[in-house]
């Protein structure tokens, strides 16, 4: 059998999986609730710059980390932008239990 078939039956696989199924949908849900949806990529852009500067080295900047906890305490105040969280939640712990596994395949080669 050849890795890129295999691959390709893992894409197929995960994109039929539930968490991918209920994380497609509440992101639907999501992007036909203008309000929300602004709120989300307020959330996004605040996380995403809290994290750069992580990669960065550099010190989390006190007010963006509490920029982003303030957007995100006021979203899950919403049904629709907490389920988001908690489906968004599983679907990444599915990628990353996928990603362990088959790093931890190769780990002796790559050490």
């Amino acid at each position: 059998m050849n890795v890129y078939d295999t691959a390709n039956r893992l894409a197929s696989e995960l994109k039929s999986s539930q968490e991918y199924l209920d994380y497609k949908k509440v992101k639907e849900e999501l992007n036909n609730n203008p309000e929300i949806k602004e709120k989300m990529d307020q959330f996004e852009k605040a996380r995403y710059e809290v994290q750069v500067e992580a990669i960065k080295g550099q010190e989390e900047q006190k007010e963006k980390v509490e920029q982003m906890q303030k957007i995100y305490l006021d979203l899950i105040q919403n049904d629709l932008a907490k389920r988001y969280f908690e489906i968004e939640l599983k679907f990444n712990v599915l990628l990353a239990d996928v990603n362990k596994i088959i790093a931890e395949s190769v780990q002796d080669v790559l050490n």
